[in-house]
């Protein structure tokens, strides 16, 4: 809450991860240190830029990744909205 609105880089392991095709705009949500609906923090990639990170919803989850981003504020949870693959350093 206290960084909403600014630039910064998060870092977390993704606990869990969604790709709601179905939903409009069909977000993906990488969910950080615990599982939806109990998230530390929120990823998320629009259906629109979805082709560049190819399948996160598969090949992030259980990784450490940090995001660079805006933070926003959804439904109580902070969320960053990655629009380029540069935006996200996978930790090997």
């Amino acid at each position: 809450v206290q960084y909403a609105g600014r630039t910064i880089t998060v870092c977390g392991v993704v606990a869990s991860a969604s790709y709601a095709q179905d939903s409009r705009g069909m977000p993906t949500f990488l969910n950080f240190d615990k599982p939806y609906p109990k998230q530390e923090f929120m990823v998320v990639i629009w259906g629109t830029n979805r082709s560049k990170f190819g399948t996160p919803e598969l090949t992030l989850v259980n990784k450490r990744v940090c995001a660079t981003g805006q933070v926003e504020l959804y439904r109580g949870v902070a969320e960053i909205e990655v629009v380029t693959p540069s935006a996200l350093q996978v930790s090997r």
